[in-house]
């Protein structure tokens, strides 16, 4: 079932979906409706479904098992900002 969803939207960002939508030979209304449906689903991305950038840097790093990594942020956040 379908229902009417008022949004408010400033009117520049409204003009480009409404363009790349056109592009897309899509409507503005899809596009949204699955965006929506997309950041609301359930389902975990399964790493065959990273991009190939994303593939090929996994396991280019190895942190240490006991890393505290907010401990570590807020160290170089520290130093950067003194």
């Amino acid at each position: 079932m379908n229902t009417k969803l008022t949004l408010t939207i400033e009117v520049e960002v409204i003009k480009k979906a409404k363009k790349y939508a056109a592009e897309q030979e899509r409507s503005l209304s899809d596009i949204i409706e699955n965006y929506l449906k997309a950041i609301t689903s359930q389902e975990k991305t399964t790493e065959s479904e990273y991009p190939p950038i994303v593939k090929s840097l996994k396991g280019s790093f190895k942190a240490p098992k006991n890393l505290d990594y907010k401990k570590e942020l807020a160290k170089i956040l520290s130093d950067k900002y003194r």
